[in-house]
């Protein structure tokens, strides 16, 4: 946290055991400055919270380390009395505040009840991973108390359950690096303004696993699998070649135009319920020929639709 959010926070601290001054009706209510924007962060522990948290200060966010669950509220009630100057908060939030879902379930009511429209971002990893990151650094878990990594991980996910099925944006990072991590973050928060509506579209195989962070899942194994073509095997879906090869089979074009139509129908329900991220894993055995092209041509379909839309090669190359 840096030392201007560190003094921020504690100055919200002390208003909220003190504070007679500070008003509990919203900016809209009393005429102030309008509501911040606010995105809470959270997440398995070695995630990646902290980078996602930079790479949020570094987009001018104004990020608060660790900040009691209670004093959310207030936070963004202070962030209204700026004047401006505190338009966009990121709060992160952790099982290092113990007693995180008691409070963090009445912030969230609160902010509700007031009409603070607020964002979810959680990260997510593979156990094998967690437990590599937390071995290299030679920490223990902050939940595994007398017992192994393995332990606290298990415990924090059961505690993190119900933030994990709320969140609004989940990001697996089990194979991402820095660097890729803060990728993901740049294209859902550096864009100008914010879009109604933002579409991954990750390609996959299933020999590597299903991406956890998938909302929607497309199986492309029922296509002929240009892996079995000897001329074709060398290229990808990104291909020409490969891409005229899947669409020329039977059933091709037709799930591709209906399966359409039918996220068509899907993102006009998120849009009402406000979900703002989607992610859609089109899969086929390696992650290598018919997924690829599949989703070369879905996300343009998204796209031509006034989606916006991120495309994910995941395990293109891998083989």
């Amino acid at each position: 946290m840096t030392e201007n959010s560190r003094t921020t926070a504690q100055n919200a601290a002390e208003r909220a055991d003190g504070a007679a001054d500070v008003s509990t009706n919203t900016p809209a209510e009393t005429g102030e400055a309008a509501i911040p924007e606010l995105v809470i962060i959270s997440g398995m522990s070695g995630a990646g919270r902290s980078t996602a948290a930079k790479c949020l200060e570094d987009l001018g966010w104004f990020v608060v380390d660790n900040l009691p669950p209670a004093l959310i509220p207030t936070m963004v009630e202070l962030g209204a009395r700026s004047q401006g100057n505190v338009a966009r908060i990121a709060v992160v939030v952790d099982v290092r505040g113990r007693r995180f879902f008691d409070n963090l379930r009445e912030s969230l009511a609160d902010l509700e009840a007031k009409h603070v429209t607020r964002r979810i971002v959680f990260l997510e990893s593979s156990d094998d991973a967690l437990v590599r990151r937390f071995e290299s650094v030679r920490r223990p878990h902050p939940l595994q108390g007398d017992g192994r990594i393995v332990d606290g991980i298990a415990a924090e996910r059961d505690l993190l359950r119900e933030l994990r099925g709320d969140a609004d944006l989940v990001i697996d990072t089990s194979s991402l690096n820095v660097h890729e991590l803060r990728a993901k973050m740049d294209a859902q928060f550096a864009g100008e303004s914010e879009p109604e509506l933002r579409a991954t579209v990750m390609s996959f195989g299933y020999k590597y696993g299903l991406p956890v962070d998938a909302d929607l899942v497309v199986d492309c194994r029922f296509l002929p699998n240009p892996h079995w073509v000897p001329e074709l095997r060398p290229f990808t879906g990104v291909n020409t070649e490969v891409s005229d090869y899947v669409f020329d089979q039977p059933g091709a074009k037709e799930f591709l135009n209906q399966y359409t139509e039918l996220l068509q129908l899907i993102a006009a329900g998120y849009r009402r319920e406000g979900k703002r991220y989607v992610t859609i894993a089109v899969g086929c055995t390696g992650g290598k020929h018919r997924s690829v092209a599949m989703s070369e041509k879905l996300s343009a379909r998204l796209a031509a639709e006034g989606i916006e839309t991120v495309l994910v090669h995941r395990d293109m190359g891998r083989e």
